[in-house]
């Protein structure tokens, strides 16, 4: 570290924090000094040719002169492979047992000496060098993986490897976790090691708290997603193709990655979008729906500093008619920033605080840190380190780190018996009257002013008693944390429905909950960022996510808060938040014209909270996310491939927010088929682009025609909104109600047809179409037919 970085550090961090700060970020280097030797000389290696191949249910055994191939097919056509022996356990993305292999794919030889398994939606062929293709049952190739190469210390020590791999020309990639430069991913490296970034990011930055080695690749030939199940720090580089290019030939598209260490070993999914992520979900765990009260609206802000001001935000919201679900404490009401206390004076009754603004319909969430203040006498630091539950290096002394409470120590959440430990410590939470938590700092940070913002990398965990160190746990850690968080609440309260979500995690964490955008940067950029994020985790499987609403670090102008908030209220969560001194992010802070397009968004969400409710749990059986891309449907339609600024909520609904300032009107491309303006009741035909209307009042949303949406009627009762169905189509729709955690929940289905010139709408299931109980109100110009009974 030179002058400059250490007046960085004062500034950021104030002069106390940065002299500390630099402290712990020398501290960590020599720590890795000593903890990891150099690799010295390296030998490379490559597999060699092929010398012979052992068949076993759904695959076998590939030998080469240097390396061995392991390659198995299930039933569903998820392909695994691995290579020197890797097979898909241990695994932390996993949801329990690997999928079987389907007995009847079978190894079997193929041309030029390579071998092949052929099985009913997908072919895997492996070339005699070692170069693996997944084909569709046609012959088309979706992705040809490159013979990889390692990088050995003579010495001994984990091997770095590279993989380098082929799609389509036409293809293109989305995934690899929370991206605030996608969804689509273009040209350039993508690091694999989830980071704070230094405070708040746009859409330049990379990588931000939440890395997954996951591709979801999309072309003409077919949609599949790749995982090369590995959690230590990487790189991927990717590059579009280019048809045509180079005398009429056609350039593929390429993926390049390098790991650190740890297996090669891959999954592949292929199929539809929808079949692609239901097979996705399958196997890394269903996402857990949250409460129904964490889909209304929600409201943080860092610096609430008593429970005056929270008392008197909330009689805002109740007073000015708007709606509010839930409201969050930052760290600020902790004493002295250390987890799991309170700060007595500023929050001298915090049950009877949470008592009643539970009465008043809004739930109290508790943020929760991994960093424990390290001091005797604080009863949390006491009682783990009488565990041992604390992270430790080489020589076995507890790793510290700097954190808001100073000198800090973590908790060792690959460790189940730390994980049940700390788990236990949210019964405090639970007492003090809050209903939710959100995990934060839990990359794992610690602060300082230059290199990674974390652990030393040669910090020992326990990784399941397998034993290992923070190159390979830092990347799980925050998905540790959030499962070790979602257990405890299942197990202290068995009757509710956690609410969890964590700024960091891995794959999987969908199992324990959702997540949100870290502290995206006011301002335009932060605003496109936003729906990025939400697009890009929702096709790695986490599909319960949303922005901090008007950005978490400046003052948003009116119209741009106003804008961001519109957005908001179609995302899975809603929440305004934002930090000390960034300015307040009430809506009637900005004005009365603000605060009535406020209240609509607001009321709207409100209105529209069971179909909320029914994409969460679809989701959760289907691993649909509820915000998809346009292309979800058409995925060969490369226009739509290419649209990044409109989103489909769940299948009902298009939502064209306003990304650019003082646009009162926006193109909006459509896919196939008739849609509604849902303000105007227009209708539009796609697919196509149409220029609509973006009044200061309102974003575009259309709604998909023949689609039955529930809705919150007045007194609370669930209707159906059912959009006109085009002549000669049909449509359709689901209701899902939640119900108590663990019970399978009830899928009402309806279908929506046009006889006779009006509108029959019935409900469907293995016995036959009725009519619906509910109450019915149709949209789009069209007359209801009159209830009665419908044969199917």
């Amino acid at each position: 570290m030179d002058g400059r970085d250490l007046a960085r550090a004062v500034k950021v961090f104030g002069t106390v924090r940065g002299l500390r700060a630099a402290r712990s970020a020398w501290r960590r280097r020599r720590t890795d000094a000593w903890g990891l030797p150099p690799r010295g000389r390296e030998l490379a290696r490559v597999p060699g040719t092929v010398t012979g191949a052992e068949p076993s249910p759904g695959g076998g055994t590939v030998r080469f002169a240097r390396s061995e191939l392991r390659v198995a097919v299930a039933a569903a056509g998820v392909v695994f492979w691995g290579w020197d022996g890797a097979g898909p356990e241990p695994s932390y993305a996993l949801d329990g047992a690997p999928p079987r292999p389907d007995p009847r794919a079978e190894l079997e030889p193929d041309k030029a000496g390579g071998w092949r398994i052929v099985s009913e939606r997908v072919t895997v062929a492996v070339s005699r060098h070692g170069g693996v293709e997944i084909r569709t049952p046609g012959g088309v190739v979706l992705r040809r993986d490159l013979p990889p190469r390692w990088w050995e210390p003579a010495c001994g020590g984990p091997a770095r490897w590279l993989q380098r791999s082929e799609v389509p020309a036409d293809a293109r990639f989305f995934g690899l976790g929370g991206r605030a430069s996608g969804p689509r991913l273009r040209d350039g490296t993508y690091r694999l090691w989830n980071t704070d970034p230094r405070g708040s990011f746009g859409p330049g930055d990379d990588p931000l708290y939440i890395t997954m080695p996951v591709q979801l690749v999309v072309a003409d030939a077919g949609t599949h997603l790749a995982f090369l199940d590995n959690s230590w720090e990487g790189r991927v580089t990717l590059r579009e193709g280019e048809e045509g290019a180079g005398s009429g030939h056609d350039r593929p598209g390429t993926s390049e990655v390098r790991m650190a260490g740890g297996p090669l070993r891959c999954w592949v999914v292929v199929g539809t979008p929808a079949r692609v992520l239901r097979g996705w979900t399958g196997l890394t765990g269903a996402p857990v729906p949250p409460p129904s009260w964490a889909l209304g609206p929600q409201h943080a802000r860092w610096g609430f500093g008593s429970e005056r001001e929270v008392r008197r935000v909330v009689a805002g919201y109740r007073e000015r008619g708007l709606p509010l679900s839930a409201l969050h404490l930052d760290i600020d009401h902790y004493d002295g920033h250390r987890v799991f206390t309170v700060d007595a004076e500023r929050f001298p009754d915090l049950p009877r605080l949470a008592e009643d603004l539970r009465a008043e319909g809004v739930r109290l969430v508790s943020i929760v840190d991994p960093a424990v203040k390290a001091e005797p006498g604080n009863a949390v630091y006491d009682a783990g380190a009488a565990a041992g539950a604390f992270v430790r290096d080489g020589r076995g002394r507890e790793v510290r780190g700097e954190v808001w409470p100073g000198a800090c120590v973590y908790p060792d959440f690959t460790d189940p018996e730390v994980r049940a430990w700390w788990g236990g410590l949210y019964e405090e939470r639970l007492a003090q009257g809050f209903s939710g938590v959100w995990h934060d700092m839990n990359e794992p940070v610690s602060f300082a002013p230059f290199g990674d913002m974390t652990l030393p990398r040669s910090a020992r965990h326990r990784l399941e008693g397998r034993g290992g160190d923070h190159r390979e746990a830092h990347n799980v850690y925050g998905l540790a944390m959030a499962r070790a968080g979602y257990e405890a609440l299942r197990r202290l309260r068995p009757r509710e429905r956690p609410f969890l979500f964590s700024r960091s995690g891995w794959v999987g964490m969908q199992r324990y909950g959702g997540t949100w955008s870290g502290d995206v940067a006011t301002g335009w950029p932060g605003l496109r960022a936003s729906l990025s994020l939400v697009l890009g985790l929702g096709l790695c499987g986490v599909p319960y996510s949303g922005p901090d609403v008007g950005g978490f670090d400046g003052s948003p102008s009116p119209e741009l808060f106003l804008r961001w908030f519109q957005l908001g209220a179609y995302l899975p969560l809603f929440r305004t938040h934002a930090a000390i001194g960034a300015g307040r992010r009430e809506p009637w802070e900005f004005g009365p014209q603000v605060l009535g397009h406020a209240r609509a968004a607001l009321l709207e969400r409100e209105r529209l909270r069971p179909y909320f409710v029914s994409l969460a749990h679809q989701a959760r059986l289907t691993g649909a996310p509820y915000v998809r891309p346009l292309w979800w449907e058409a995925p060969g339609d490369r226009a739509l491939r290419d649209c990044e600024d409109a989103f489909l909520l769940g299948d009902a609904l298009l939502v064209a927010p306003v990304l650019e300032r003082g646009a009162d009107r926006r193109a909006v491309r459509l896919p196939r088929g008739l849609w509604y303006d849902t303000v105007s009741g227009r209708a539009h035909e796609g697919p196509g682009q149409v220029l609509l209307e973006a009044p200061l009042s309102r974003i575009p949303v259309l709604a998909r025609a023949g689609s039955v949406i529930p809705v919150r009627a007045e007194g609370g009762r669930i209707e159906l909104e059912v959009w006109a169905p085009a002549p000669g189509r049909s449509g359709g729709g689901a209701v899902v109600e939640d119900g108590s955690p663990g019970a399978r929940p009830v899928v009402e289905r309806y279908a929506s047809r046009l006889v006779d010139g009006r509108v029959v709408v019935e409900r469907v299931s293995d016995a036959g179409a009725v009519r619906p109980e509910r109450a019915v109100r149709v949209r789009g110009g069209v007359a209801a037919r009159p209830p009665g009974r419908t044969q199917p």
